[in-house]
């Protein structure tokens, strides 16, 4: 069954002139797969990665997530499908640094307020755990090093259990022992749990490990 399904996208960026930065990309990725998009830098992939996840809603073409169409929807209930189904990694943890790490990975499932604040902290301590920073569950996230940040931002990502993991390269700004745990996890999430991970990445040994990759060159798809 797929869960994302991408059909004639095309993105115009209009400053300082108009230009075409994605060129009537079509794919689609099943639930439960784990997928990598690389390309040189400016061939579009973190472009085409923020359509996908609906924080940018200016193109042409279609695209379907668990078979609903986002053209056309307002912000309002794209926020909403967002918080419920789309779990996004990006480079730069964007972390609220006077929060603390638990305080910051609750925040998602509390806007979504599917469960009490009780089961909602469990689930985020589980989480932490699982990407071993529970240690720095109740330190403010400002004082974290780099990659305990972007360890409690991917488990932020997780907390609501969503359909999508989305990453844009969520290892580049972990060692080699931090990225391999992630990859680790993001396997996991594919396998056990069928949850679709789709990342953006320069890391060669990353993508060629992931199910399938989508190679992408001057805003096109190459290779699917």
């Amino acid at each position: 069954m797929n869960v994302l399904e991408v059909a004639n996208l095309n993105k115009y960026f209009n400053e300082p002139v108009r230009n075409q930065v994605l060129k009537n990309v079509g794919f689609q990725v099943e639930r439960g797969e784990f997928v990598a998009i690389t390309g040189k830098s400016g061939c579009g992939k973190s472009t085409l990665l923020y359509l996908l996840s609906t924080m940018d809603t200016d193109f042409e073409g279609s695209i379907m997530i668990d078979g609903e169409q986002m053209k056309g929807k307002t912000n309002r209930w794209l926020a909403a499908f967002r918080n419920r189904h789309i779990g996004f990694v990006f480079q730069f943890h964007y972390l609220l640094p006077e929060f603390t790490s638990l305080e910051n990975v609750m925040l998602p499932a509390r806007k979504l307020g599917e469960y009490p604040v009780g089961e909602i902290e469990q689930r985020a301590m589980q989480l932490l755990k699982l990407l071993n920073v529970d240690g720095q569950a109740l330190k403010r996230a400002g004082l974290l090093s780099g990659g305990q940040q972007q360890r409690v931002a991917i488990s932020r990502a997780l907390i609501n259990d969503p359909l999508i993991v989305m990453g844009d390269e969520p290892t580049g700004n972990l060692d080699s022992a931090n990225g391999a745990t992630v990859f680790g996890l993001f396997k996991e999430l594919a396998i056990e749990r069928k949850q679709t991970v789709l990342v953006v990445t320069h890391d060669e040994d990353f993508a060629r490990r992931a199910d399938r990759r989508i190679y992408m060159a001057d805003g096109s798809i190459l290779d699917a």
